[in-house]
């Protein structure tokens, strides 16, 4: 593993873990953790996922990216975007890659944000969401989430306190997840993500939503989301897969009936592993 600058904002340097395959020019598969983009890091990619990338053939580029509510889901988006212009124009010498085949991969926001990253650079070759999501102007995400008020209400003074007075790349949910659970039962997470009133910057929100950005352009793409998903809606996958539906957009949608937010983590279950046999045809179709 080779630890990369892929960008820096002052004094704050974006990083990257780079696994190889260690064949020179194999595609790269950009690994984009989740975290409701308000914790998370680079070293979350589970284990036995590098293993699975990389014995297919692909590299994998895990990266961090700045994390709200102290840097705006504008940033963030712009974070991943350069990433891949990284890799794309920048890369190839020191790390071996070939920046023609890149290929993103995100779980919940990271799926948000890969799905993004597809709107808005059409030279990717595959686009991977595991539960993520389209729309962040829906009710699911600008309401109060009657999953999470089932759990204990977190007051606003714990919440305050989890907002750092800097710029943060970095975040376990052990220190940051209070802050998540309190804006989803006030129903203020987007607010809190994008500084943007969901009623009063309806434009704006639509131009962060990947749903309205589909073209014909589109990179293909692969949906994976559990049917009993608590926290991001099964139906946001489905709108996604609808969408590019209707601009003929080469897609596939698969369904885990019973599964919940996270499934992929239960990688001893036999549905999950088929899921990651199905998702390295996939990339291989794409990328290879």
């Amino acid at each position: 593993m080779k630890t990369v600058c892929y960008k820096a904002v002052g004094d704050v340097h974006l990083l990257g873990d780079f696994y190889s395959t260690g064949q020179a020019n194999s595609p790269v598969v950009v690994y984009i953790h989740g975290g409701g983009f308000i914790f998370g890091s680079r070293g979350e990619i589970p284990r036995d996922q590098i293993e699975g990338y990389n014995t297919a053939g692909f590299h994998v580029f895990s990266m961090d990216y700045r994390l709200a509510p102290e840097t705006r889901l504008t940033a963030i988006a712009e974070d991943i975007l350069d990433a891949i212009h990284w890799l794309q124009s920048d890369a190839s010498a020191e790390l071996g890659i070939e920046p023609s085949s890149i290929g993103v991969v995100g779980h919940s926001a990271g799926g948000y944000l890969a799905l993004l990253a597809g709107a808005r650079e059409p030279k990717l070759r595959a686009v991977v969401s595991f539960y993520g999501y389209g729309d962040i102007r829906a009710a699911w995400a600008t309401g109060a989430s009657s999953h999470y008020l089932q759990k204990p209400i977190v007051p606003r003074k714990l919440a305050d306190q989890l907002i750092a007075g800097e710029v943060l790349t970095e975040a376990s949910v052990q220190q940051r997840f209070g802050l998540y659970l309190y804006c989803r039962q006030q129903g203020t997470w987007v607010q809190e993500v994008t500084g943007l009133d969901p009623e009063w910057d309806q434009s704006e929100l639509q131009a962060l939503c990947p749903v309205e950005a589909v073209t014909a352009q589109y990179p293909p793409t692969l949906l994976l989301h559990g049917e009993q998903d608590n926290d991001v809606p099964y139906t946001q996958s489905v709108q996604m897969a609808e969408r590019l539906e209707q601009v003929g957009v080469a897609h596939t949608l698969i369904t885990l009936p019973g599964e919940d937010h996270l499934f992929d983590l239960q990688k001893d279950k036999e549905s999950v592993r088929h899921v990651f046999a199905q998702e390295l045809d996939f990339l291989r179709d794409h990328l290879l």
